[in-house]
């Protein structure tokens, strides 16, 4: 299928059925999600949906918005964006909690309708819309939110001369990846309980991306705040999220940079009233979600709170990393499919959750603490991070099909969020 505006099937990674065409501009790339011209609200509610045909590719998410805005938060606000580690509302799902979930996925889904996929346009990996009409133009109407600044990612991968004459799919360095939207509609803060900042992140789209992806040691964090013991390895992030977030051109200055200075000035514009920043995002959007709050929480001494929504992440860093995170205030919920394999990935992972003391030290059956400590250590051992919400594919009878694909699809998250 070549990257038309026809719909697309979730980002995976590549199969025996990605292939070039013919043509040397198009490729067969399975991407996670609609490129429609437009988005048309529905009519019928999503409990009048026919879910016994259900299928990703036909399935619209923005009722979930909507629905969420008869949730009044008022002063819990902070339980729901896990001040308390979501203590409670994950087993059973709280319906308030579940509301706010859906419709931070709703964003992440206007950043995938919004990115151009046609890599035959001159605008190949540039944002379709404006920033006053993005949000209307990608079908969420009415949200209470303003776009405040695009975003985008470029790789650090150098390629050589020749890649110039490359389809652009191959060659494009930058591309838009999200976007920062400010809730300024005062009903909507009064439901809120305080002004929230959105920074929303699409998926792998690109070439680069995917090579990206694949660069899955671990790399040290620059600047980390503070030195290791002797106790523990230094954190580490994987390598070509850090590439993807980091680097930056001579025209373009890196996704680190243009979300450093936005909210610098969101925070000199709003800071004296209550304020949340909600990173959220899938796949390779859900990994870059989680370097980017750890970068604000670092950046900003006196940031406010700060709360990653991720679908379909992969790993992202070591245990070293994770204590980071936990250190500094960050909160991640992670929606996790139990039959998504890009959430088994990269690298692998010691220990169980039941199995780590409260210093979150690894320990393997049978294994001498010196030779635990060794593996630790090398490139390939990470650590899930935050509170996982756990779903599962083949628990759905409504699915018409379960492969790859339709297992890490935003859209396939959505249903299964809605209907947990």
């Amino acid at each position: 299928m070549s990257l038309s505006m026809k719909p697309a099937r979730p980002c995976t990674l590549p199969t025996a059925t990605t292939h070039t065409t013919s043509h040397a501009q198009h490729l067969s790339i399975r991407c996670c999600t609609l490129t429609e011209p437009a988005v048309r609200p529905l009519k019928l509610s999503i409990e009048d949906q026919p879910f016994n045909t259900w299928d990703p590719l036909h399935y619209d998410p923005t009722p979930f918005l909507f629905n969420s805005k008869s949730v009044r938060l008022g002063n819990r606000w902070m339980d729901y964006q896990g001040i308390q580690n979501w203590e409670g509302l994950l087993d059973p799902l709280d319906d308030n909690l579940r509301a706010e979930i859906l419709r931070y996925g709703s964003f992440v889904e206007a950043a995938y309708r919004s990115f151009n996929f046609d890599s035959s346009s001159p605008a190949y990996g540039a944002c379709r819309y404006p920033k006053r009409t993005l949000l209307d133009r990608s079908g969420l109407y009415q949200t209470g939110y303003r776009l405040s600044r695009h975003l985008r990612a470029t790789s650090g991968i150098r390629l050589p001369s020749w890649a110039e004459m490359a389809p652009s799919w191959v060659a494009t360095k930058s591309t838009w990846i999200g976007y920062v939207a400010v809730c300024q509609d005062k009903e909507e803060i009064a439901r809120l309980g305080r002004r929230d900042v959105v920074i929303a992140l699409r998926g792998t789209a690109t070439g680069l991306e995917w090579l990206e992806n694949f660069r899955a040691t671990l790399s040290p964090l620059p600047n980390a705040p503070s030195k290791p013991t002797h106790d523990d390895s230094e954190p580490m992030v994987e390598t070509g999220f850090l590439s993807l977030y980091t680097s930056g051109t001579d025209e373009e200055p890196s996704l680190q940079e243009m979300v450093r200075e936005e909210i610098a000035r969101l925070l000199q514009t709003y800071g004296d009233e209550p304020l949340s920043i909600t990173i959220t995002g899938h796949s390779l959007g859900a990994a870059l979600a989680t370097l980017t709050a750890y970068d604000i929480k670092t950046t900003f001494k006196r940031s406010p709170m700060v709360t990653v929504m991720s679908f379909g992440g992969p790993r992202v860093g070591n245990r070293s990393f994770r204590c980071q995170l936990e250190k500094q205030g960050t909160k991640v919920l992670r929606i996790v499919n139990s039959d998504d394999l890009i959430t088994k990935i990269p690298g692998f992972v010691l220990e169980e959750e039941a199995e780590v003391s409260k210093d979150r030290n690894v320990y393997v059956a049978g294994l001498p603490n010196w030779i635990q400590k060794r593996v630790e250590d090398t490139q390939w051992v990470y650590a899930e991070v935050g509170r996982e919400l756990r779903l599962r594919s083949r628990s759905c009878p409504y699915l018409k099909s379960l492969n790859v694909a339709t297992c890490h699809d935003l859209k396939t998250y959505l249903h299964l969020v809605n209907y947990s």
